[in-house]
């Protein structure tokens, strides 16, 4: 596992299109997962430590932020025979067991995480509801273990502003996380 961090938000930068499934078989892009407020991309997996370290806050915090008008999809890149662990069943349990009220959506040839420049998992990319991007930090303080409680909720934080005015926050801390287990062809 190779942990890495991520880039500076480019502010105004526009979400890249695609076009992925659910397990159920129906088609979701950025312009229908949109809500009224923005949208809030999210490059996770099952495996990561530091994305089972947020997991039970990061369900929480997305439907506060659904109650906002942001819509919210994640999304699975990782390289799936090296790592089956991140397999579509794994995937579809998930977010079951959690009860996810977002779209996990399978990048299986990576093409959707290359187009982003995700780095990480987690990797969190908020637009506003132009789809401009106002977001790339941190979800909070955590590591590969749950920061405390009362640690300041930087995604929340951030998506919260960017509901209320249609920008981001100007300082944003970087988040971190496992690589993105890349396909060897």
């Amino acid at each position: 596992m190779v942990s890495t961090s991520t880039p500076v938000c480019d502010f105004g930068l526009a979400a890249p299109g695609f076009r992925l499934r659910d397990a159920d078989g129906r088609e979701h892009a950025p312009d229908t997962l949109r809500g009224p407020a923005g949208l809030l991309v999210m490059f996770i997996c099952n495996h990561c430590p530091y994305v089972q370290a947020i997991l039970p806050r990061l369900v929480v915090t997305v439907r506060e932020l659904q109650a906002l008008g942001i819509g919210v999809v994640a999304i699975m890149s990782n390289d799936t025979v090296q790592y089956p662990e991140d397999g579509p069943d794994a995937m579809q349990a998930l977010a079951r067991d959690r009860a996810f009220s977002f779209p996990y959506l399978l990048d299986a040839d990576q093409s959707v995480a290359r187009a982003y420049g995700a780095v990480c998992t987690p990797d969190f990319f908020g637009y506003n509801n132009a789809l401009q991007l106002q977001y790339r930090g941190r979800f909070d303080a955590s590591r590969k273990e749950a920061a405390p409680p009362d640690t300041p909720r930087d995604l929340f934080e951030a998506m919260r502003l960017v509901a209320l005015t249609g920008d981001g926050p100007r300082v944003q801390t970087p988040g971190i996380g496992c690589s993105i287990k890349w396909r060897q062809d």
